[in-house]
């Protein structure tokens, strides 16, 4: 067995080893353990359920909280030639029901989808057809009510495994403290269960909390410092763009990333960045997960994180090459304080919620006990000017709505246009012939997309077929939405802008059944983690990966050796030594004849000038020398 996985590891990835842990844990898996896996950033965790699926006959089932985390996963394992699909709020309903029907009958081998169609009456119906041979659950901390990204969905993951009572779970998380360990195994019903925990400590990642009053002065010296590529997290949008600008002023090469870009414009930074074009990234959170840099040199926060396990998330991004990295904290006067008013604006009363819920419900017409799994554009600026809402006051409402398990928010993702031809061969020739004006669109399309587009969703181009035909884009778009509307076809218009899903059917936001008491123990949970963020950045007499590994439960006597702290440690320490060997040469001198400073100075003979007039002065100080008459010093017997 240990050589079949390191077979598949060597054909699909292209690896000899394995990372430390991730043999073991394959290996857990494989002998059918319920497997917890905590591995940081960058440590490989999709490799460990990926090659134990490869390895079993069957299906791997994957459930992921973020679309375009599935939809990355899926591109780079199809690239690899390994059969995979996802299921998510970008699909129609008939192109799930064909996927799904590939998963019973088709060779797919991995299934990505979210918590949230778990129970679907579809899904639940497919699934227990579907030879499954694992369940992996990634961003497991989602289901612990302790985490900092709890999400009720994950919890129906333990009726799933009703549905496959005799196959094994694996969960990966890069941030978990003890609670939240014993919490996620706990809710997946582990049975036989094993844990394997690589130490969260990074012996190549210097952390540092540097405070000042003047962010992008200190991030521009910061970034001249350390050569190579560089993640900026900001809290804004704006902010992205402004520190984006300022910094492309001094010839620094930066570009702005956040989730308010087209599809194109996210695209060419994130390329251009990975090329190595762009040196600078400056983001919001929105930017990293899935993105595989090994070299970055250097993450910066210009606000500080809500939470320490997004922290530690955001800063592992540099260096996973496993050289010399540094991730650094600025940090302001007010900051904290920042942080409080931020903490308790992003946790709203219930009543709140309940009204946004209603004006989001309105703003689709959205009839109660209807909208279940619909998905939606979504434009926050419209939205909020439509009801005269508060932007900030409804995005987190929105927020705490997903995280309440009624809405699924996604950030623009890229879907192409795409067709599925739903009428017979014969039926088909029968409409070209009563409607020969849209024959020739019909007769290019299985020209140039072929016989697929009977059986499966095909990507198709409108500027393309227009071109083909002598027409416009708009003329072709309105005769494929005519033909969706005739029921000839399926037609899915090119999306790039957030959605909204209503994840269960619309209720009356009166009768919303919000968990009263566990919306407000995460609330309190939430303050408790900005607390430990504030902690963190504002300790000054800790080494910081200590104060990390604390907080996630790990003990250790260890400095860290490079973070701010035991920098400045060792640089006392060297000082220290340099006084003391300074102390005894100006005693050896003196003793044999009285000096003036400067030929003192001249006798000791050192680099470490800065020093000297600092050991004269203590010795002054305490009586060891003096002046004479004469302006010389004398050794004090």
């Amino acid at each position: 067995m240990v050589l079949a996985v390191r077979e598949i590891l060597n054909k699909y990835w292209g690896y000899d080893k394995f990372r430390p842990l991730q043999e073991d844990i394959v290996n857990s898996v494989l002998a059918g353990h319920d497997t917890l896996a905590l591995l940081p950033t960058g440590g490989g965790k999709s490799i460990c359920f990926q090659v134990p699926a490869l390895a079993k006959d069957g299906l791997c089932l994957v459930i992921s909280p973020l679309v375009a985390l599935m939809k990355d996963q899926v591109a780079q394992l199809q690239r690899r030639e390994i059969p995979a699909i996802a299921i998510h709020s970008g699909l129609h309903k008939r192109e799930i029901d064909i996927a799904l029907d590939n998963c019973v009958y088709g060779n797919v081998k991995f299934l990505y989808l979210s918590p949230e169609r778990l129970l679907t009456d579809i899904f639940r119906e497919r699934v227990t057809r579907m030879k499954v041979s694992l369940i992996a659950v990634d961003e497991a901390h989602c289901i612990s009510a302790w985490g900092y990204e709890f999400r009720p969905p994950y919890l129906q993951i333990a009726e799933l495994r009703e549905l496959l009572p005799n196959v094994p779970v694996i969960a990966l998380t890069a941030t978990a403290t003890a609670e939240v360990k014993t919490d996620i195994q706990e809710k997946l019903q582990f049975r036989n269960g094993q844990v394997f925990q690589k130490s969260f400590a990074r012996a190549n990642l210097s952390y540092s909390c540097l405070e000042t009053e003047d962010k992008p002065g200190r991030l521009r010296s910061i970034l001249e410092g350390v050569p190579g590529t560089a993640i900026v997290y900001a809290g804004t949008r704006r902010l992205t763009v402004e520190i984006a600008k300022y910094l492309s002023q001094y010839r620094i090469s930066a570009a702005a990333y956040h989730a308010g870009l087209t599809h194109q414009e996210r695209h060419r930074v994130q390329t251009e960045w990975l090329q190595g074009k762009i040196t600078v990234m400056v983001a919001t959170n929105a930017f990293g997960m899935g993105i595989d840099k090994p070299d970055v040199r250097l993450v910066v926060h210009l606000d500080m994180p809500e939470s320490l396990e997004a922290y530690y998330q955001e800063a592992g991004r540099a260096g996973r090459d496993e050289k010399y990295a540094y991730a650094t904290l600025l940090r302001g006067p007010n900051d904290a304080e920042i942080l409080r008013n931020k903490v308790a604006e992003a946790n709203p009363p219930i009543e709140i919620l309940r009204k946004v819920y209603q004006c989001l419900a309105n703003y689709y017409q959205l009839a109660v006990g209807s909208g279940a799994f619909q998905s939606f554009d979504f434009d926050l600026e419209d939205f909020t000017r439509t009801y005269k809402l508060r932007a900030l006051e409804a995005h987190y409402a929105l927020q705490k709505l997903q995280t309440e398990g009624f809405l699924q928010l996604n950030d623009a993702y890229f879907s192409p246009s795409k067709i599925l031809i739903t009428t017979a061969h014969e039926e088909l020739y029968k409409f070209q012939v009563a409607n020969p004006e849209h024959d020739p669109l019909l007769k290019m399309i299985l020209r140039i997309y072929g016989g697929n587009v009977y059986t499966m969703f095909v990507k198709i181009s409108e500027k393309a077929l227009a071109e083909k035909l002598q027409t416009n884009i708009p003329n072709i778009k309105k005769i494929l939405l005519y033909l969706h509307q005739r029921g000839i076809l399926i037609y899915e218009p090119l999306r790039d802008k957030p959605q909204v899903v209503f994840t269960t059917q619309r209720y009356d936001a009166a009768d919303l059944p919000i968990n009263t008491k566990r919306y407000n123990t995460l609330r309190k949970n939430a303050q408790d983690k900005m607390e430990a963020v504030i902690r963190y950045a504002f300790t000054q007499n800790k080494c910081r990966t200590q104060l990390l590994l604390e907080y996630f439960g790990e003990i250790s006597d260890e400095a860290c050796r490079i973070c701010d702290y035991c920098l400045q440690q060792r640089k006392a320490k060297r000082a220290q030594t340099i006084r003391e060997q300074l102390r005894q040469q100006i005693q050896i001198f003196l003793n044999e004849t009285n000096l003036h400073p400067n030929e003192l100075a001249q006798q000791l003979n050192t680099k470490d000038t800065n020093y000297i007039s600092d050991v004269i002065s203590q010795l002054l100080e305490v009586g060891q020398v003096q002046y004479e008459a004469d302006g010389k010093l004398k050794w004090v017997k």
